[in-house]
């Protein structure tokens, strides 16, 4: 099979560190076309995780087809916001949250660039932790001791695959990918025709529904849990494609890449911990190594390969754009270094979940929905700029303070702020007592408070991705016509 860097480049590379860092992507090096953009976007999300999401989905109280329908609409949707955004890339060159600084300014775009890096910082922490923790279960039911030794070594390859691959950039993490794809896919295969005897359909849609607030809950979390997890980093290889590609195929492959695997997972995850209530509780304590519990002996050895490598997939992309983004952030260090800064955070991290921490489903929803609303927020301004925007990117002027697109507008900053404030107030974290501070909008806009019937639908994250969108498109549109009658004028 054709690796997808060679799709990209019609020609074979020697593997070598990526040198690019912030700067813009020439045109003799943008090749390829939108289809090449399955591959990294399946790679990252064809992970064994997808199928404790559907768990996690009845963990709300609702139905087996409430939860199928939050699936998929929150899936399809948030991956759809990613493909909207991805266009960025190919009409900019440059990464995410270069392209960001049209709407934010060139200083400005620093708050959003340090909320994306703690956001990405923060799901490659809780893959490498997830898969550390798999490998750990795997070798404990083989009795080869799955104890702390097994953890740590168990750490340090998967930190060590990670790393190796956010250093060395686009190049191998494309390549990477290609293989995670195929492997990941065929063994993920096997994995759910050797436990299909586990689906009990009679217990399943037994399942009583739940309220409408818990499904649009599970919904929000859906979204939070893939899509919004992303949009940061959407055009982070999208800017390699050259500008004359398919607005709606960048769009389209995108979104199809990273959906499919998620969805078919999702469905076989829901008919699984739908037919267990054991499997559905072990999943909230360790989400991958609870689905060895039901798998013969002879396959664990390779369920530990297609768990590692489909949270590894997730994890390079997710360190290569958070070292993009911490030098967006203002950080002035080359990229190769700036991915090693996130690795050590990401040990250190995962060194705590793995050791420290007494459960991981409250703080993982804790984490998803906190920062998920300030990304919400920023993802709504930028869908709208780049709406807004008939033109492509004064790329010059996207490293200028003093060029077109300004240096600290305060109408995104402030508009970015209060959608964040209004977010926060409508979303609660019980599970996380750091955050019970979250939910002191509930009370005053009659909403039952912070144990009433709307604490967990999560109504901030989508309140927040509306009134970007909206303030954006209300506020901003007579400044980006005139940043683009410069433009005009070059």
């Amino acid at each position: 099979m054709t690796n997808a860097r060679e799709s990209l480049d019609n020609s074979p590379r020697q593997l070598q560190v990526e040198t690019h860092g912030l700067d813009v992507i020439g045109d003799a090096e943008r090749k390829g076309t939108p289809r090449t953009l399955f591959w990294p976007w399946f790679g990252a999300n064809v992970s064994i995780l997808g199928l404790s999401y559907g768990a996690f989905a009845l963990g709300f109280g609702i139905s087996f087809w409430q939860a199928l329908v939050a699936g998929v609409v929150g899936i399809v949707f948030s991956f759809l916001l990613c493909g909207f955004v991805a266009v960025a890339g190919k009409r900019g060159s440059a990464p995410t949250m270069v392209l960001s600084r049209a709407a934010y300014g060139v200083r400005g775009n620093r708050l959003p660039s340090v909320i994306s890096w703690v956001l990405t910082v923060g799901w490659e922490t809780v893959l490498c932790a997830l898969a550390t923790l798999a490998t750990a279960t795997v070798f404990d039911r083989l009795g080869w001791g799955g104890g702390t030794g097994t953890q740590v070594v168990a750490l340090i390859v998967v930190a060590g695959l990670t790393v190796v691959g956010g250093v060395m950039g686009f190049d191998v993490i494309m390549r990477l990918q290609t293989l995670i794809t195929v492997v990941t896919g065929v063994l993920t295969v096997v994995y759910v025709c050797l436990v299909a005897d586990h689906v009990h359909w009679s217990t399943v849609s037994d399942i009583p529904a739940g309220s409408a607030q818990e499904f649009i809950g599970a919904l929000v979390f859906m979204m939070t849990g893939f899509g919004l997890g992303w949009v940061n980093a959407a055009a982070d290889y999208s800017r390699y494609l050259p500008r004359s590609s398919s607005s709606r195929g960048v769009i389209g492959w995108t979104t199809f890449g990273a959906s499919v695997a998620p969805l078919l997972l999702l469905v076989f995850g829901l008919l699984l911990a739908g037919s267990s209530t054991a499997l559905n509780a072990a999943v909230a304590a360790d989400p991958i190594g609870a689905l060895t519990t039901i798998l013969p002996t002879w396959f664990l050895v390779p369920f530990a390969v297609v768990a590692v490598l489909g949270l590894v997939g997730g994890a390079v992309l997710d360190i290569y754009s958070s070292g993009l983004a911490l030098l967006s952030a203002g950080l002035r260090i080359p990229r190769p270094l700036a991915a090693l800064v996130d690795g050590v955070l990401m040990i250190a991290g995962a060194v705590y979940i793995v050791f420290f921490a007494d459960d991981f489903l409250g703080p993982f929803m804790g984490f998803l929905t906190t920062l998920g609303v300030p990304i919400a927020a920023w993802c709504g301004i930028m869908l709208a700029d780049i709406l807004l925007r008939r033109r492509d990117y004064a790329e010059p002027d996207l490293y200028r303070p003093d060029g077109r697109y300004g240096d600290v507008p305060l109408t995104p900053l402030l508009l970015t702020l209060a959608a964040t404030a209004v977010g926060w107030g409508l979303v609660t974290n019980a599970a996380a007592d750091w955050l019970s501070w979250q939910g002191y909008l509930l009370d005053p806009l009659g909403l039952g408070g912070k144990s009433g019937a709307w604490a967990y639908a999560n109504l901030g994250v989508l309140a927040a991705l509306a009134l970007g969108f909206l303030g954006t498109l209300t506020l901003r549109r007579g400044r980006v016509r005139a940043q683009e009658a410069q433009v005009d004028a070059v």
